[in-house]
């Protein structure tokens, strides 16, 4: 190859290269061209490899050449690239405008389960009384499901027909599905010193099902032992938990004597309310409602877990979070509360700014 030669196909190279980098339509085209004049393979890395063809003499001018060439390309490269660019983005906002005066598209927003906005509002109230939330396993055992609380052998809560009993045993005794959370109560005394103020919501389970009964539902059952603690200062606690609650200071309440086997004496508490035209309203009345079972924590249970009765007491109470749900926000039917239907969700559920952090209706 002689040098006139080479200068010639480097005219020539240029001379089309130019010519289809202005004919470009598009920055996919462009690509494709550069790879194609640039590229491992391009035509000018093969023009550059024809310089060792040349005598030595002619080398260097060649190579001088190239590499001014390659330079002139990229350039041109690099100015239609852009030309095409704000070309396409031109092209685009004409295509893509969107009208910033109309209102925006309402965005789906999550709602809180009643269950769980209700829980929080229970913790939220009991936590300005002093008292701290405990957990414990879904799964128990049946000493601290039945036999810690005082509750006998013969118990009808023990049998197959209230009880989810499983095939895993211990100490010779099937596992269960907790029917209360009491068993929270037991081991946390058994964890720790006296004094105790708690509270332990979470899931039970019993075979059951209506319209006001589910086989898994929630409690929230609370504690408190103390060396001075009586029946007055339960009454108290309840009282003002009820009407904080319900956020209403008219609710009358009163107490029943009842039975639990892990309390004595016992109480079921009726708050006053109203019924008529299909509706149950709490608050002030002329009939009577139960909404929770206490009592005084019997002396037996407090032995099974080392603390002497002579020395300490206290008082226990249980009540039900979804049927705490059901009055305070008019839900007609427990069943719905775990159907997962986004419309129940989207009526009954609230918005996560209600979360409660604390909560100012409880009368100091």
């Amino acid at each position: 190859m002689s040098e006139r030669s080479f200068v010639s196909d480097i005219d020539q190279l240029e001379a089309e290269l130019i010519a289809r980098i202005d004919g470009c339509a598009n920055t996919r085209e462009l690509e494709e061209l550069r790879v194609a004049a640039l590229g491992r393979r391009g035509r000018l890395t093969e023009l550059a490899k024809a310089i060792g063809r040349l005598p030595p003499h002619q080398r260097p001018a060649a190579g001088a050449a190239i590499n001014a060439l390659k330079e002139r390309i990229e350039e041109r490269l690099r100015r239609r690239r852009q030309e095409l660019e704000e070309r396409e983005l031109a092209e685009r906002l004409a295509r893509e405008w969107i009208d910033v005066t109309l209102p925006p598209r309402e965005r789906p927003q999550g709602r809180i389960h009643p269950v769980s906005q209700v829980t929080e509002e229970v913790i939220a109230i009991f936590a300005e009384m002093g008292f701290t939330v405990a957990e414990g396993p879904d799964v128990e055992d049946d000493w601290h499901n039945f036999t810690a609380l005082n509750i006998p052998p013969d118990h009808p809560a023990r049998q197959m027909q209230d009880t989810f009993y499983l095939e895993a045993e211990q100490d010779g005794l099937p596992l269960l599905l907790r029917t209360h959370t009491s068993p929270v109560q037991i081991r946390t005394m058994q964890a720790g010193r006296p004094p105790f103020r708690i509270v332990a919501p979470g899931r039970v389970y019993r075979r059951d099902y209506d319209m006001t009964h589910t086989p898994m539902f929630h409690q929230v059952e609370g504690l408190l032992i103390d060396r001075r603690t009586h029946m007055g200062h339960l009454k108290g606690c309840l009282v003002d938990f009820v009407r904080a609650f319900f956020e209403r200071d008219d609710i009358p309440v009163r107490f029943r004597p009842s039975f639990f086997p892990f309390t004595e004496p016992s109480a079921e508490m009726d708050v006053g309310c109203r019924r008529g035209e299909g509706e149950l309203v709490v608050g002030a009345g002329n009939d009577w409602l139960e909404i929770l079972g206490c009592g005084m924590v019997h002396p037996r249970v407090l032995e099974g877990v080392g603390l002497s009765p002579d020395i300490w007491q206290g008082f226990a109470f249980g009540m039900g979070i979804d049927r705490l749900a059901m009055l305070k926000y008019g839900i007609p039917d427990l069943r719905t509360f775990f159907e997962g239907d986004l419309r129940w969700s989207g009526h009954y559920g609230f918005s996560p700014l209600d979360f409660p952090t604390s909560w100012s209706g409880l009368s100091r």
